[in-house]
Formats: structure tokens, sequence, C-alpha cells
């Protein structure tokens, strides 16, 4: 079983739009995902079609010991997803004075075993959630967009990596950046590009995701891109990243 985090600081670079279509791409290829939403907005719930706003069981309230994870866990077209809604907005607070507070999610993901792939959808900020998110995963993903100001706080970002791996998660690698809204024709994201390249040392995925209209309009249609636009560039680039990350993941072995 893979658990693998996705996470920048910096909001709209594509990261919940990643693990969405991701997520799918790997069931479609076969695979058996679990879709983790720690964000307290709820979009990656939302995204498959599940009104965040009437559950009453959430990630949340896995964290919290209330419920079991099993009995959290919802199906939705083709994966499983545990859920999130703004309960979790306060998660930070309720939870700073709980010992062992970062190992929460992973004490509760060790109750499953039937995936071959969890994917955990971070918030867009180094908190208690991102933590316990980069604690339970074996890799974290970064999805970065080729503009200038979504390098910014890169350092920050890797630094808490390293510090996580060497206090709390010895087994944290860093998988790969994955560049996000990407178009070839425009200098700017190609000198951006190249800067990544340069500054990741051949910790950028091959696959690129292409700026891509229906990218953007599958998430008001809760489907992911593969159900709304098969024929597009967003399903050709996702299910490559699938393929990607599959060979990748395959290569590593079990952890």
């Amino acid at each position: 079983m893979k658990i693998l985090a996705f996470s920048n600081q910096k909001g709209g670079v594509g990261k919940t739009t990643t693990v969405q279509n991701l997520g799918k791409g790997l069931s479609n290829l076969g695979k058996k995902v679990l879709l983790v939403d720690l964000d307290a907005q709820g979009n990656l719930t939302d995204s498959y079609g599940i009104d965040n706003q009437s559950l009453n069981k959430t990630v949340y309230h896995v964290l919290k010991g209330s419920e079991s994870i099993k009995n959290v866990i919802m199906k939705s077209q083709g994966v499983d997803i545990l859920p999130s809604n703004l309960e979790l907005s306060g998660a930070d607070l309720e939870f700073s004075s709980i010992p062992g507070r970062e190992f929460l999610l992973k004490d509760a993901l060790e109750e499953l075993s039937e995936y071959d792939y969890i994917l955990i959808d971070c918030p867009p900020n180094l908190s208690i959630m991102t933590l316990n998110a980069l604690s339970a995963a074996h890799k974290v993903y970064i999805p970065l967009q080729t503009e200038y100001y979504s390098i910014k706080g890169m350092a920050q970002l890797l630094d808490s990596i390293k510090l996580i791996k060497k206090r709390i998660n010895h087994k944290l690698e860093l998988g790969g950046v994955i560049c996000t809204m990407y178009d070839k024709r425009k200098n700017l994201n190609k000198e951006v590009k190249d800067i990544i390249d340069e500054y990741f040392e051949g910790r950028v995925l091959n696959t690129q995701i292409r700026e891509n209209i229906s990218l953007a309009e599958a998430p008001s249609k809760s489907i992911s891109i593969f159900d709304y636009k098969p024929n597009s560039n967003g399903a050709e680039d996702y299910l490559n990243l699938a393929k990607e990350i599959i060979e990748r993941e395959e290569q590593d072995g079990n952890y």
C-alpha cells in the first residue's frame, strides 16, 4: 500500500485537481484507491459529487476518535473517499493539546490494508493537518504551477519535509514535482519550467499537466476529467501521470 501526500502551501496550483484526477486515473488502471480530504474547504469531497455540508461523519470524526475510519469512507465514481468539511477548520486548535497529535491520521490508516494507493490532499498551509499527512505518507508530491510566484515558499516546504523526515517519519521521501497549468507556447512557462528542473535536480516528473479549460470545468460538474471530457488533453495528461507514478512506485517496491 502506497501512501502519497500532495502538498503545496500556495493555493491555486492544481493540488486538489491533481488528487481528484490522478485518483480516478489510477482507478481506471485497475488500482484500488482511497482519497483522503484533509482540507476543511472539502473541495476534493465536492469534486466527487458529495455534499460535504450534509455529512455528519467526516475525517474530523476519525481523527477525533469518535468514528472508525471504515465507517466514514464513502464510495463515488470508482474510488473511495474519506470526506471533509468545515468541522475540520478548528482542528489545529482543538488537537493542539493531544499527545501524539501528529500521528492521528497515521494511526487511523493502519486499520486499512485493502488499497493499492492512498492519496492525501493537504490543506494549502503547514498546519497540523499537513503534519498529519506527512507523518503518515511514504512520499510527498508537490504540484507546482509553472509561474514565478508558485516557486516562492518552496524552500520552506522542503525544509519542513526534511525536518519531518528527521524527527517524525524516517520513511518520508520527496516523490517528485508535478508541473501543472503548463503551456509550452508561453515563454514564461518554459522559463519557469527550466528553473523548476534546475531547482529540483531530476525530481520533476516527465508528465506535465497542460493548461486545459476542461480541467477547470469538471469540478463544477462534480466529476473527474475522465467522465467529463475523456478525450481532452487533461484526461490524457492525468492518465499518463497515473501510469508514470505507478511505474515509479513499483520500481521502489514495497515500503
